[in-house]
């Protein structure tokens, strides 16, 4: 992974057209638009980007802020694409000088004259960042601008198009477009005047095409792809037998899992709770907690005021190679998701597929598109969400034995292989770019393929 502010680019490579996949054009360029990069905890980024450069995409990426995080995953150093920092500032003579710059360009002025309008209607920050993403993006080659996330990303990349004439897409996940803040009338436009736009379930699919039936002509569903190759299968079929007083040495601990961003919607306040009800029926229960987040105070004064600290643990972020090594650790993964105050919900985690990918049983919260992937008695438990008294029977029944529960793990390992390969994803998107029209990029069902 490099770090610079102009590049140079070089021809990409094409595909061989009898392995199936379309031959990736030379001057092809995908600008990678991001409100932030790298992010911790936005895994299926870089899982895409990585796939797409496997296929022979040439990949730019333009980082709207710079990063925050101390730590990053080790898949960030198999990126291959230049990262440019799109410039910022709070100063009016910083937008004026991007404006100029982009003025004296002969291929950005005409764009820049037809665009000033809606820069000037446009806040600060994203007038500034419009002008100087069309600007680098012109020097690099760029020939298709993509954002990911219906919000800033994709309002400036809306705006760099049609300054630089270059067209854009997004890709639609959940809080930008589920939060109560989102400006609908400005979703439409992002969805009506994009090349294509992409969403990842089939909740999202059918929400946007009622929402938006017309601006919605051109959303596909192209659901985030896994590296099958980094989570192999490896079933943890351990167990919670009934107590056996003759034993000198009682069980282990049966181990539960929650993975995500200490935040509302996904419900770790209610893990904690089933814990504490698990327990107090007499089941012998650890539960650890990774992640991080604005309610990682609270959630520890939980822990504290329901006497827990030695049954449940805070872990803080964890990288990836962590994350699948507290999968392989653990009995079941416990994904108690509920809907915030504020609208906001989960669309389908990434851990959530990977924890199926691993064969870990999975007891989760059906919000939007969870049920898709986590089907009761097939590949894993159900609950309504915010229900705790549900929640806690399914970890009850998912910890004890039963032979059928190695079935529901390979159900849900060929589900996600099935679904969910980035390899496949990564022929989508390159079809989507080339010609959103082809049959190669139409949508397959919203449906998820059942295992077979």
């Amino acid at each position: 992974m490099s770090v610079e502010h102009t590049v140079e680019t070089t021809p990409a490579p094409t595909h061989d057209p009898c392995n199936g996949t379309p031959a990736v054009p030379r001057d092809h360029v995908v600008g990678y638009v991001l409100k932030m990069y790298p992010r911790f905890s936005e895994t299926f980024i870089v899982s895409e980007i990585l796939a797409r450069e496997a296929a022979g995409e040439q990949i730019v990426i333009f980082s709207l802020r710079p990063s925050t995080d101390a730590r990053f995953h080790p898949e960030l150093a198999r990126v291959k694409a230049p990262v440019i920092q799109v410039p910022r500032s709070s100063t009016s003579s910083k937008l004026w000088a991007q404006l100029a710059l982009a003025a004296a360009s002969p291929a950005l002025a005409p764009g820049l004259q037809r665009s000033l309008p809606e820069l000037l209607a446009a806040g600060h920050d994203d007038a500034q960042q419009a002008v100087g993403l069309a600007h680098a993006a012109h020097q690099a080659g760029v020939t298709h601008l993509h954002a990911h996330f219906a919000s800033i990303a994709t309002t400036v990349a809306r705006l760099a198009g049609r300054i630089s004439g270059l067209p854009y897409s997004f890709t639609a996940h959940a809080k930008d477009i589920f939060h109560e803040d989102v400006d609908q009338h400005e979703l439409q436009a992002k969805l009506a005047e994009a090349h294509h736009a992409i969403t990842i379930s089939g909740y999202n699919l059918d929400d946007l095409r009622t929402r938006f039936p017309a601006a919605a002509q051109r959303l596909h569903l192209v659901r985030n792809g896994l590296e099958l190759s980094r989570f192999p299968f490896t079933p943890n079929l351990g167990t919670q037998p009934a107590p056996d007083p003759s034993l000198e040495s009682p069980p282990r601990p049966a181990r539960l899992l929650g993975i995500g961003r200490l935040v509302e919607k996904k419900g770790f306040h209610l893990l904690i709770e089933a814990v504490a009800r698990l327990r107090d029926e007499g089941l012998d229960v650890q539960a650890d907690i990774a992640g991080d987040g604005p309610l990682a105070n609270h959630l520890q004064q939980q822990i504290d005021d329901a006497g827990l600290r030695s049954s449940v643990r805070l872990l803080g972020p964890c990288t990836q190679q962590e994350v699948a090594e507290l999968l392989g650790s653990h009995d079941v993964f416990v994904a108690p998701f509920v809907i915030g105050a504020d609208g906001n919900a989960d669309g389908l985690p990434t851990v959530l597929l990977e924890a199926m990918a691993r064969g870990i049983r999975c007891v989760a919260a059906e919000v939007t598109a969870v049920g898709e992937v986590v089907r009761p008695g097939e590949t894993g438990w159900l609950v309504p969400a915010g229900d705790v008294t549900a929640l806690t029977a399914a970890v009850a029944e998912a910890i004890t034995t039963d032979p059928g529960h190695l079935r529901m793990l390979e159900a849900g390992r060929t589900l996600i292989e099935q679904n969910f390969d980035s390899a496949a994803q990564s022929r989508r998107l390159q079809a989507l770019v080339s010609d959103p029209a082809s049959p190669a990029a139409q949508n397959r069902l919203a449906a998820v393929q059942e295992p077979v």
